[in-house]
């Protein structure tokens, strides 16, 4: 199972979850479309890197 920590109180979580069951912190969640957005930028900057 995965974990993720949680910043507001460095417990171990599931890394799927949205509030940490202790201390409540909410855990923010980016739109697939950010997401999608972020690789391909990442994807434009390696090959212009490799290109030129």
């Amino acid at each position: 199972m995965d974990k993720k920590e949680c910043p507001g109180c460095a417990v171990e979580v599931d890394a799927e979850a949205e509030v940490c069951p202790i201390c409540g912190y909410e855990f923010p969640s980016q739109p697939l479309s950010i997401q999608i957005a972020a690789c391909i930028m990442i994807i434009l900057l390696l090959l212009y890197w490799v290109v030129f």
